[in-house]
């Protein structure tokens, strides 16, 4: 589809991790009127003020990046918020699209909605086929009917609606916060306070097994970008980087990279999650997209962004 300079593009979360990328993206491809509020100034879940923006900005393109996210504790304490807030998010906003007449719109899901148990990497033909990861079905469930909402109004009122499943993301603007982030942001500032208050042992839950694929923020902001003018299908698509590592591994590189020298430890009594998420993402590589920031490079840009936002090298 083509998408002309001038094109209103509305980024629902665009302060966020992934908002935020696809807003650079957008911007480093010379698109000029790039719509964004704030959750003080749209609150998606009120369905009148949603109908009134759509009213009023009229956006041609809409990227739905805002969500209520967090990690296996923030699930596991708060099921209800990320069914109920994820849910009507996600119906206020497509249905305010359609009645609004966009011409195409990218909800983007979660690695999450796949079955716990899944043949490895994960396919999108996978969907529904077994259970989901006790640890997360709330947000999963809530993200498999934003992609049923997008596919239903493809079918019924034959809206350009499509849907894509990133992998486990990490970069600029991420969340931190020590008890709802996700794992690698987690450890950024686990192993930053530990090295501030020179700790000898940093414990992480779990047993470091699990196996778990990363991708830069701004890979899937250049993703987001592509599929928006290339793709058109009722099939989501995964979005991934092709590799994967234990989360042993992951520790250990950040780390290094944070520049802690202590000793990591493992606590079995905590969950795991799921034991392993590598996508296929064969059908996005197929179409000419490839990831493009070095991994390493990227968990270093990562703690450069925490310090800039919440600490100061030790």
């Amino acid at each position: 589809m083509e998408m002309a300079r001038d094109a209103r593009i509305y980024v629902a979360g665009h302060r966020g991790l992934v908002g935020s990328a696809i807003w650079r993206a957008l911007e480093r491809e010379g698109f000029t009127r790039l719509i964004g509020r704030t959750h003080a100034e749209l609150d998606l879940l009120d369905a009148a003020a949603v109908r009134r923006f759509f009213a009023e900005e009229r956006p041609e393109f809409v990227f739905v990046a805002a969500a209520k996210v967090g990690g296996i504790k923030a699930n596991n304490d708060f099921p209800a918020d990320f069914l109920f807030n994820n849910l009507v998010l996600e119906c206020n906003v497509i249905h305010e699209a359609w009645r609004a007449g966009v011409r195409r719109l990218l909800f983007l899901g979660s690695s999450c909605i796949y079955p716990k148990l899944a043949p490895q990497p994960l396919r999108e033909e996978s969907l529904l086929t077994g259970p989901l990861e006790p640890t997360n079905e709330w947000y999963a469930i809530a993200k498999i009917a934003g992609i049923k909402l997008c596919q239903a109004y493809r079918r019924q009122h034959g809206c350009d609606f499509i849907s894509a499943m990133p992998t486990n993301l990490y970069g600029p603007n991420d969340n931190y916060d020590p008890l709802n982030s996700h794992v690698l942001p987690a450890l950024i500032r686990r192993f930053h306070e530990a090295k501030v208050a020179r700790a000898p042992r940093v414990v992480c839950w779990g047993t470091g097994t699990p196996r778990r694929e990363f991708l830069h923020a701004d890979d899937l902001g250049r993703a987001c970008v592509f599929l928006m003018r290339e793709y058109s299908e009722e099939q989501f698509i995964n979005v991934g980087s092709g590799w994967d590592l234990t989360i042993k591994e992951l520790a250990e590189r950040v780390a290094r990279v944070v520049g802690y020298a202590g000793e990591i430890a493992w606590d079995p009594t905590k969950p795991d999650g799921t034991p392993r998420k590598l996508m296929d993402s064969s059908r996005i590589f197929s179409l000419g997209w490839r990831p493009e920031v070095d991994f390493d490079a990227g968990i270093r840009g990562a703690y450069e962004d925490f310090l800039r936002r919440f600490g100061t090298p030790a």
